[in-house]
């Protein structure tokens, strides 16, 4: 099997402040609004700690962080597979007509209301089973590509460059920008968060850094690709001021074998998104 580098899938929260971008410091620090205010009995020492607690900065990788940006990667992409299986059904009208058939189909042959009841999930059950086998050699891929080496893919090439989140200590998020010299672009990659450092404004700071760097670069736009089935992730990223540039209908990931059944019960839409910063 041929595993070509895959694109970016990115399903994270993105937030934007009215498009604003930090300022040119190499590591940013986020501090919560709840930090700024403090009733009058809070001590120096105590404000300190809070402070130190919850400030997230964000930094470039370093070799030391390899362990737990695969980590944090293999988590994000596993917690699509339920989202492929299920939530993902409910964008592929032509799907679901075909598994309404087949049920139908079920009754009429065996005149069976136990056996047509057990269609359905049988069929979902295909369906998870599938979707795991799929993300599981897009994993594979992902892991002996650019995930295998990002000082090669990110931090050596001119233009491109790989930060994780720090947040007590410990490496709770990553993103990574590819640039592409042709069209002169750059393309936001494997953006993940841990899901216990959630809700923290951890992938509001890694999106920032990413518009950062690009503005630093003199980069013309900014271009994504999600799978994403959540309509929540889709506008988080309008909200940063990205527009969707299209959509195609059963994306092939890499390490796909197109068989008959993989077809039949693992579909994907991936959208386009840019980010236009100036004209060219």
């Amino acid at each position: 099997m041929h595993c070509l580098s895959p694109k970016m899938v990115c399903e994270t929260k993105i937030v934007a402040d009215e498009h604003s971008i930090p300022g040119s410091e190499k590591d940013s620090i986020i501090v919560s609004a709840s930090q700024m205010w403090t009733s009058s009995s809070s001590s120096p020492n105590s404000l300190e700690e809070n402070l130190k607690k919850d400030t997230v900065s964000i930094r470039e990788f370093e070799l030391t962080d390899h362990e737990d940006v695969r980590r944090i990667f293999y988590d994000g992409i596993m917690e699509r597979i339920p989202n492929t299986a299920f939530r993902g059904l409910k964008q592929q009208t032509k799907t679901q007509i075909i598994y309404t058939f087949i049920t139908m189909m079920c009754f009429v042959v065996t005149k069976s209301v136990a056996l047509t009841c057990c269609a359905p999930v049988l069929l979902m059950g295909a369906r998870y089973y599938f979707s795991k086998k799929v993300i599981h050699s897009f994993l594979d891929c992902a892991l002996h590509t650019d995930m295998s080496d990002i000082e090669q893919y990110y931090m050596k090439p001119a233009g491109s460059c790989f930060w994780v989140a720090v947040l007590e200590g410990k490496v709770v998020g990553i993103v990574g920008a590819q640039g592409n010299e042709e069209d002169n672009t750059v393309e936001l990659r494997r953006m993940s968060v841990d899901l216990r450092y959630r809700g923290k404004g951890i992938a509001k700071a890694l999106g920032r850094k990413v518009l950062e760097f690009a503005m630093l670069n003199n980069y013309s736009a900014i271009v994504l690709g999600t799978t994403a089935v959540k309509l929540a992730a889709h506008k988080l990223y309008e909200s940063l001021g990205f527009q969707h540039m299209g959509v195609t209908e059963e994306y092939t990931l890499p390490g796909m074998s197109h068989s008959f059944l993989e077809r039949m019960f693992f579909q994907l839409r991936y959208h386009r998104y840019r980010l236009q910063l100036r004209e060219e």
